[in-house]
């Protein structure tokens, strides 16, 4: 029998226990926030964006030269200048290179125009010899040449306003002053921002949300890391043995090739495509096509077989499929700023998703055992 209460102690309160309406409320509440919030500053928050995932990435050798007895305010910011010098001197070296290859690519469109044509019109007339006039018959051939150098020509002019307004789709002074200096606020804040953030969640799924959120971080940093290094090491090499054999825009096409790669599949489709038709408009013969495929062939076995797996490995639980849907869905939604949320966002969806399989797999709804009778 519980005893009563001395007098003038306040009476001792039941614990409180949220209701599921409650948490289901206080879970939508935060989705709505975050996606207004998202639609209604959409315009602004890209270098911000940019600033978060700099921060992300650097926090690990942060980490470490804290670890080794720097405060983090400098590491943070030794970090900062590291890349923003590397950045500074890739515009340096690389654009003034792009810059003359736009020169180069707007100079010879015509000749590429017509050799495209020419080794069309021979392809077709061996074509037509082997199946007959009537197959292929000239007006065919006429139609194929014009439609083969009105692609070239609209692939041309695409590639060189893309080049020559690239850094356009950034506002200079932003990329030069505000990312920076808000990575390195959030770099140098890292730590405290995430303990922050983890004693807000709510106590009751604590521990899951901090599981899930290591998945998450295990995830992304596994897929993003290991993928940007292939970029890298993919673009060094396509622009390298691209440059080597004289392919004119060989530079370009080798750097665009390694960039998309970010992308799976449409890097690899798109450096070949387009290497493939300016080797053929270059070299007028079909030699020079087979030595840009060895390239790209050799470099995929190398990416699927070697730089792939040793970089990922296992790790990555992200298919490929899934990725591009997200990219696409997020460049189509908010633009650049959705291309930087996509990879994120879908793999918190999938950790989001395998939880709820496992929670599924063990559940009555898939063990209650099958009717009988």
């Amino acid at each position: 029998m519980a005893e009563p209460p001395l007098p003038g102690r306040p009476v001792p309160r039941p614990p409180q226990t949220a209701t599921r309406a409650q948490r289901l409320g206080l879970a939508l509440g935060l989705t709505a926030f975050l996606l207004v919030g998202l639609w209604a500053f959409s315009a602004i928050l890209t270098p911000f964006v940019l600033a978060a995932v700099i921060a992300y990435f650097l926090d690990p050798p942060a980490s470490g030269l804290v670890r080794l007895g720097i405060g983090r305010g400098l590491s943070s910011l030794l970090m900062i200048l590291a890349v923003v010098g590397v950045a500074l001197l890739c515009l340096l070296l690389l654009y003034p290179l792009l810059i003359s290859q736009v020169s180069v690519l707007l100079q010879r469109l015509p000749s590429y125009v017509v050799g495209i044509g020419a080794a069309v019109r021979e392809a077709l007339a061996a074509l037509a010899q082997r199946l007959g006039p009537d197959v292929v018959d000239n007006r065919l051939q006429e139609l194929a040449v014009g439609q083969a150098g009105a692609i070239i020509s609209y692939l041309g002019t695409s590639i060189a306003r893309l080049l020559g307004g690239g850094i356009a789709l950034f506002n200079v002074f932003t990329l030069v002053t505000v990312t920076p200096v808000v990575a390195f606020y959030l770099l140098r804040d890292w730590p405290r921002m995430v303990a922050r953030l983890d004693a807000w969640l709510p106590r009751r799924s604590a521990a899951t949300l901090r599981q899930m959120a290591r998945d998450t971080d295990r995830l992304l940093s596994a897929w993003l890391r290991g993928q940007l290094l292939c970029c890298a090491l993919l673009a060094i090499y396509y622009a390298t043995a691209l440059s080597l054999i004289g392919l004119e825009l060989g530079l370009t096409v080798g750097l665009m090739a390694g960039i998309l790669s970010f992308i799976p599949y449409i890097g690899s489709i798109t450096g070949l495509v387009t290497a493939l038709a300016l080797a053929l408009a270059q070299y007028g013969t079909w030699n020079g096509v087979l030595v840009v495929l060895t390239i790209f062939v050799f470099g995929q076995v190398v990416e699927g077989y070697i730089i792939y797996p040793r970089l990922l490995g296992d790790r990555v639980e992200l298919h490929a499929v899934w990725v591009i849907f997200a990219l696409f869905a997020g460049g189509v939604a908010f633009g650049f700023l959705g291309v930087l949320l996509a990879v994120p966002l879908a793999a918190f969806a999938g950790v989001i998703v395998r939880y709820w399989l496992r929670r599924y797999l063990e559940s009555p709804l898939y063990l209650d055992p099958p009717r009988t009778g």
